[in-house]
């Protein structure tokens, strides 16, 4: 019978769609980076430019211009200039809007029935448009005064155009007009204009606007006082003018003050105060927008107020990180010292010896590379145990390599492939003794880890216990990563959680149970990913106690690779969530049940899912910091951050007697590692809420462990064995 090839898929049929567990994150960074971006840009933290150029010859200005007006028109080629009459004055604010003395300013006028002109800003401007809009309706003219407001005799005419452009779309947006006005940033009278301020005068003319200096400076910036202030911005002998005042930039309360005095008494003297193009008989500056440049405003001023919405929300999330991360720490420190007083205080002792017969079941789905030694280190324990290897439909002879050792007390238990918690339920079943440990098929015991692992269980309300999980595979800098993170981060805090009495999970690769408190809750479930984490949260909420038991020393074989961590994280992170999800009416619950709801929920949702997931915000502020500033202080408070994180490291190893050297890769640790675990918590994150299924992802075992993790291992000391007796037999 012949076989026919299958035809191949269209091109377009074979090529592959971006995952939206992948997609939906990167579109998320882009779009924190660009509202970062934007809104660096409109607080005047990318492209600003603080320079100021030094006077300059006059030799190329006009004559007339500099003994000419404060009204520069170099439109169309022409070079005039034109004064305000008299007994007329022309009030000019700059680098508005401000949102809490622009109010005020514009009050006081409003009170007094005079017109002034604002120039504005185009990053006030873009902030605050509802005032630029107010400035419009009470009567008042607004003009250009650059976006960023930098010395334009330094830029070129393609930053002077982007400065005028990006200064009228925030005015368009804000108010709905374009304005023909213009008042150089740094600018004084007209005989101040030199060689360098000249030619930007008339390359502003060629693009159709007046350029407005001042001829009285009230010099308000100084804050020389109320009386100072009106008297320098009252004109000599009745002449007009137009003064110079600010409404931003710093406290404005003497202007305000002085504005109040100054308009009644100018206007007592026969004073009128209007508009620039009112006192000199000109059309209005302003021209209305509308369609395409009426929305494109429109729409920039909605991304900024976007942009400084998020980021408000992204500094709020910061402080909360910042909380969350320094009381988490403050536990550790503080209840993790309390845990290791008592239990290690002389005399200490969790009730009767324990010495029972205990049961060890180890699931294994083809660890062939990895069985032999596991199996091989259960042989040398100092408690009296029974294996049961149980098979989960292996293809690479595992159950065979088990079989073939003829080893006394061990058992072997095939079955199709059904999955881990299906796995331990089997074994739970065949199992013998009230005792059952728990350990994963590439993980070595040291010989007294099964006897420290049960001792707890001299306590009648003990229903599990949490073993030491260690990384035996650290040689590597992914190995070492994963060991810091298992001695501080999950040790650690199983101290921690212990004290608080909610620990959240016994981990696969060495923990123990009741037999009797195991079938209480149904035994493990396959509901979740984490069959760990779920039936531990069952434990507490049927009331039984979960401790930590730090001498019961397990060694595993880490992910040595980045996309075999990202699988292992990503399952661990997800199916974190779906135990939480679980037992999220365990909230509302009475009795024990619910008590761990209200503390231990609470506690496991924000230092283990919350505050990673915020986590990312302080490498976020740090890379904005670094490059748009202030650079000093954020690398100050990132290096204080992690200075913190060593701190607790190092106490972390010390409680574990392992060697402060494997330290040295904390801050690369910080800078790498850490980001990794942002993006799987964070496509974890996404994979729940888009309601998408995440299937169990066989890791690929090298079976290093066993073989030469006896030299890795720090020496312990004991009193009641050797240290080479608890090194793990290869």
């Amino acid at each position: 019978m012949s076989h026919r090839r299958p035809r191949r898929a269209p091109a377009a049929a074979r090529r592959r769609r971006l995952p939206l567990r992948y997609l939906l994150p990167s579109l998320l960074l882009v779009a924190v980076i660009a509202m970062l971006m934007l809104r660096g840009y409109v607080h005047s933290e990318i492209l600003a430019d603080h320079r100021i150029r030094p006077e300059a010859a006059t030799s190329k200005v006009p004559e007339k211009i500099l003994d000419g007006g404060p009204v520069i028109d170099t439109r169309g080629g022409q070079e005039t200039s034109h004064r305000v009459g008299a007994h007329k004055l022309v009030l000019t604010f700059d680098d508005g809007p401000d949102p809490e003395w622009t109010p005020k300013v514009l009050d006081v006028l409003k009170e007094h029935d005079a017109h002034a002109v604002f120039f504005v800003t185009g990053t006030m401007a873009s902030r605050y448009p509802d005032l630029v809009r107010r400035m419009v309706d009470e009567g008042h003219e607004v003009g250009l005064h650059t976006f960023n407001h930098p010395d334009l005799s330094y830029q070129s005419k393609k930053r002077i155009d982007w400065e005028l452009s990006q200064n009228q779309l925030a005015l368009e947006g804000a108010a709905g007009v374009r304005t023909s006005l213009f008042r150089p940033p740094y600018s004084s009278f007209a005989d101040a204009m030199d060689n360098a301020s000249w030619p930007v005068t008339q390359y502003i003319g060629s693009r159709g606007y007046i350029t407005v200096v001042n001829n009285t400076d009230s010099e308000d910036w100084k804050r020389p006082g109320v009386d100072e202030i009106i008297r320098r911005a009252t004109p000599k002998d009745g002449k007009g003018a137009i003064v110079l005042m600010h409404d931003s930039g710093g406290n404005r309360s003497q202007t305000v003050a002085a504005l109040d005095r100054f308009l009644p008494q100018l206007q007592h003297d026969g004073y009128t105060f209007a508009n620039l193009t009112e006192a000199l008989g000109m059309p209005s500056a302003h021209t209305p927008v509308s369609g395409v440049e009426l929305w494109k405003g429109k729409a920039w001023v909605y991304a900024v107020e976007a942009s400084d919405n998020i980021t408000g929300v992204l500094v709020v999330g910061l402080a909360v990180i910042g909380v969350l991360v320094m009381t988490r720490f403050g536990l550790m420190l503080v209840l993790s010292a309390a845990h290791a007083r008592r239990v290690r205080r002389k005399g200490f002792a969790w009730g009767p010896p324990v010495t029972e017969p205990v049961s060890v079941l180890v699931p294994a789905f083809n660890e062939a590379k990895c069985i032999e030694n596991t199996v091989r280190s259960l042989m040398q324990s100092e408690q009296p145990i029974e294996v049961i290897v149980i098979d989960d439909g292996s293809t690479d002879g595992t159950a065979r390599i088990v079989e073939s050792l003829r080893l006394p007390g061990v058992r072997v238990i095939r079955q199709h492939n059904a999955g881990k918690p299906a796995a331990l339920n089997r074994g739970l079943a065949n199992a013998r003794y009230d005792l059952v440990v728990m350990m994963d098929g590439d993980t070595v015991f040291e010989p007294a880890t099964v006897r420290e692992l049960v001792q707890p269980f001299g306590d009648p309300q003990v229903g599990a216990v949490a073993g030491n999980a260690k990384v035996g595979n650290r040689d590597s800098l992914i190995g070492a990563w994963q060991h810091i993170e298992y001695v501080m981060g999950f040790n650690l805090d199983r101290r921690m959680y212990d004290i608080l009495r909610c620990m959240p999970t016994i981990p696969g690769a060495v923990g123990a149970f009741r037999r009797s408190a195991l079938e209480r809750v149904g035994g493990m479930s396959d509901d979740t990913l984490a069959e760990d984490t779920d039936v531990t949260m069952a434990l507490h909420r049927d009331g039984w106690r979960v401790v930590y038991a730090e001498k019961a020393r397990a060694w595993t074989e880490a992910p040595e690779s980045v996309q075999q961590l990202w699988s292992q994280r990503y399952r661990w992170s997800y199916g974190t969530m779906q135990a939480i999800w679980k037992h999220r009416r365990a909230v509302v619950d009475k009795g024990p049940s619910g008590r761990f709801g209200r503390v231990g929920l609470p506690l496991v949702s924000l230092f283990m899912v919350l505050a990673p997931l915020l986590a990312p915000l302080i490498d976020v502020f740090l890379l904005y910091g670094l490059v748009f500033g202030p650079t000093e202080k954020t690398v100050g408070a990132w290096f204080g951050v992690l200075a913190v994180q060593a701190v607790c490291a190092a106490y972390a190893f010390r409680l574990d007697r392992e060697r402060m050297t494997h330290l040295i890769s904390l801050p690369l640790q910080q800078l790498l590692y850490r980001q990794l675990m942002y993006v799987v918590l964070l496509q974890s994150w996404i994979t729940a809420l888009t309601g998408g299924r995440l299937r169990w992802q066989k890791l690929r075992r090298t079976g290093v462990v066993g073989a030469d993790a006896g030299a890795r291992m720090p020496r312990q000391r004991t009193t009641s064995v050797s240290d080479d007796q608890r090194r793990p037999v290869a």
